[in-house]
Formats: C-alpha cells, structure tokens, sequence
C-alpha cells in the first residue's frame, strides 16, 4: 500500500493535531471539574427537597466508609483503559467509536476462553485475558485496515462494528453459555482460582487497579521514547509529513487501532475477573462513550486519564449514593456527564487556554 497517496487535507491528521497531549489539562481539567461540580449543585437545588442532604451524598458519600471509596475507585478503571485505548488511536489521527462493543466481546472471548482453560491454572486466566484483549485488537484493527485500504471512515466502521458485536455476543450470552443456575442474564462463572484478589474488601476494588496503572504507564513511555510511538504520534500530527518522511502510515494507522482495541478488551476481561466474574448482558452499556469523555478531559494524554477517570468515577458513584439516600435520580450523573463533554470539546476553551499558554 502507497501510504502517501492521499493529500493531508483528506486526511484526519488534522484532528489530532490540533489537540496536542495533555492539552491545558492542569487549568483545564480544573475549569470543567468546577463547572461540572457547580451543574450538580444547580440541579440539586433545582430538583431535591432537601438539597444539603444530596449534597453531601453526592460530594461526600463515596469518601464515607471504605467500601464506597474502594467501589469509587474500582469503577474508575474501565474508564481509565477504555481513555487509553482512545487516546493510543487519537495520536494517528484516528478515532476508535467501537469501544463499547470492544469491552464487551473482549470480556466475553476473556470469559468463555477462562472457562475453556479451566484446567491451565493461572496461565490460563493470563492467556484468557490475552485473548479477549486481542479479540478486540483484531476488530478494532479491521477498521484500521478498512481505512488504510479503501479510505472507509474508522469511525462509522468502528461503530456499526460495536453495535453487531453487542448483539452477538448477547445471543451467546443469552443462548449457548447461559448459566441456567442463575436469575441473571448472564455466562457461568469463571474459575474461583482466576479471580483476582482484592486489595480494599469489602469493596470490590481488586488487582485490576495496578494492572490499569501499568497500561497507562507503559502507553506512555511506547509513544514517548519508542521508535513506533514517534511515528504514531509524528502521523497524528502532521500524516503527510510523516508520510514523505519515509513512515508507513496505513500501516501505523491499522497497529494503532488494534492496540486500541486490545485495551478496551483488556478493560472488559479485567472487569470480568476482577469484579463480576462472568459476562452480564450488556454490562458495558455507555462504557464506550464514558470512556471517549475520559480521553477528551485528559487531552488524549496518558498519565492525565488518571485523574480524568477518577473524576468521572466520582461523579457516577456520587450520583449512585446520593440516589439512595436523597429525592434525586441517577440521572443528575448523565448531566453532569453531559456538560464535562460539551465543555471538554468546546474550541472556545481550548483555544482560551491555548492562546493563554502562548503569551506565557
């Protein structure tokens, strides 16, 4: 493939050039955490009879005892390599959609290959979540592919990719691998032996925290000093420089969607073993979309989706608890979801913070 054919307008390098890594994220992140938290507190006046009360649940309720703070946490790690799967794609210039898709299959090829390695021990649970990793890889790759050799936007193929998966895997799930001991729409369980252990009980916050951490840690160091990062991020930045540059970028662009892929599947085995221990049907739902929200807070920047995603994880279990204990739906989550997004894509705050950069 002549991966210098196609003129660098037609191409979306542009995109992710012009978000460059961690992009304001120390006084940006700040500015859409304070209006998002301020959104809250609106609403919370607005629709709750006893506003002090949601308040505090909101704010204060996932920090109250050790099991909602584990389950906080916990909640972040998907979030965290489903932001990192997308920001692995962004710096070719390409836009993974299919991320929701991706977790789930990735956490139903982890679950059934779990039970079908029962026999392997523990190389068995590491070759489970390999699999359901490179599951995702490949599909995700095939956008990549679709791109680079018919010029098929990876952004529609990524995501009618996701939809047909979800229903596929929701015959599986409710057909051949259905546990008939068992209320819930859902796979047997897991082999005990692969469950990985908690670090915070009650909680269900287990070792997927340290396995998250290091993904983050090692996507960073691969795109900043690894030769393959360079010519990922060089493509990202400027694609038909890259390309007379003597870079194979139809080729990057295929590698750079399968290693997105292959961390949103690694975040839906990583879910299996660590918190459900099998496949429920459509557990992933909004995953995909709450992961996007996390790479676009961080800028695309790895070490930044920590926090991002903890952020969000905040948020949602606030919402969690303070719908329990106060007058308010979960709902008052998806709000705030909804103007952390609008915020984070706003260009009138990127070009603020930039230009603000600028004259420093």
């Amino acid at each position: 493939m002549d991966s210098c054919e196609t003129p660098a307008d037609a191409r979306p390098g542009r995109l992710a050039g012009a978000v460059r890594p961690g992009l304001a994220f120390s006084a940006g992140m700040a500015a859409v955490a304070l209006i998002a938290l301020l959104v809250i507190a609106l609403l919370a006046l607005a629709l709750s009879e006893t506003p002090g009360r949601t308040l505090y649940f909101f704010f204060a309720g996932p920090f109250r005892n050790v099991f909602s703070f584990g389950n906080m946490i916990n909640g972040a790690i998907p979030l965290i390599l489903a932001g990192l799967g997308v920001s692995v794609a962004m710096q070719t210039g390409h836009l993974n959609l299919g991320g929701e898709g991706q977790i789930y299959s990735g956490a139903f090829v982890a679950t059934a290959a779990a039970i079908a390695l029962e026999p392997l021990g523990h190389f068995g649970g590491l070759s489970a979540l390999l699999a359901g990793a490179f599951f995702a890889g490949a599909v995700a790759a095939f956008s990549g592919f679709c791109k680079a050799r018919w010029d098929a936007s990876e952004l529609i193929t990524s995501f009618l990719l996701s939809h047909a998966l979800i229903l596929i895997v929701n015959f599986f799930v409710n057909g051949p691998f259905l546990d008939p001991e068992t209320n819930l729409q859902a796979t047997r369980r897991i082999p005990a032996h692969f469950h990985l252990p908690l670090i915070l009980p009650p909680s269900n916050l287990s070792a997927a925290l340290p396995a998250a951490l290091l993904a983050v840690g090692a996507a960073h160091v691969f795109l900043r000093r690894a030769r393959l990062g360079y010519e990922f991020r060089m493509a990202g930045a400027n694609e038909m420089f890259a390309c007379y540059g003597g870079i194979n970028t139809k080729l990057n662009a295929v590698l750079a969607m399968f290693l997105s892929g292959a961390m949103h599947g690694f975040a839906g085995g990583l879910m299996v073993f660590g918190t459900f221990h099998r496949t429920i049907r459509e557990f992933s739902a909004g995953l995909g979309w709450d992961g996007l929200a996390t790479a676009l807070v961080a800028g695309f920047y790895p070490p930044a989706l920590i926090p991002s995603g903890l952020f969000f994880a905040w948020i949602s279990s606030g919402a969690r608890i303070a719908m329990q204990n106060s007058d308010v739906t979960f709902e008052i989550a998806a709000v705030a979801q909804a103007a952390v997004l609008f915020l984070a894509t706003s260009m009138v705050l990127r070009s603020a913070f930039a230009k603000k950069r600028r004259r420093q």
